[in-house]
């Protein structure tokens, strides 16, 4: 489970772990329509990070990193994310499964 430990009143420190990743991919994969967004986002912009220092916020696919970590990090004036490659790399290759099935979701909410 992620630690969230805030510094003070402005600032946020986020450490995850493998785990993490699992339970963001196992809450998209229960809730493909409502995380398409950020399926689809996460598996397109990841590599452009070269996968480890993806930003969530960079492209407004955040949503389900917050249902993860179970508080809204934007909350606060700054915030730092500690993870180790795995997480990435995991979460990388969970995305990289549900993103057929989110591109469907999100084309058939837009007709």
């Amino acid at each position: 489970m992620a630690k969230i430990i805030a510094a003070n009143d402005a600032t946020l420190k986020i450490t995850v772990k493998l785990d993490d990743a699992l339970t963001m991919i196992r809450q998209a994969k229960n809730n493909v329509e409502d995380y398409a967004h950020d399926i689809i986002t996460i598996y397109e912009k990841m590599p452009e990070f070269d996968f480890t220092y993806f930003c969530f916020y960079a492209y407004n696919s955040a949503i389900l990193f917050e249902t993860m970590l179970g508080i809204d990090p934007k909350n606060y004036t700054s915030f730092s994310l500690e993870a180790p490659d795995s997480f990435f790399y995991t979460l990388y290759g969970g995305i990289y499964s549900l993103y057929d099935k989110a591109r469907q979701a999100l084309e058939g909410a837009n007709i």
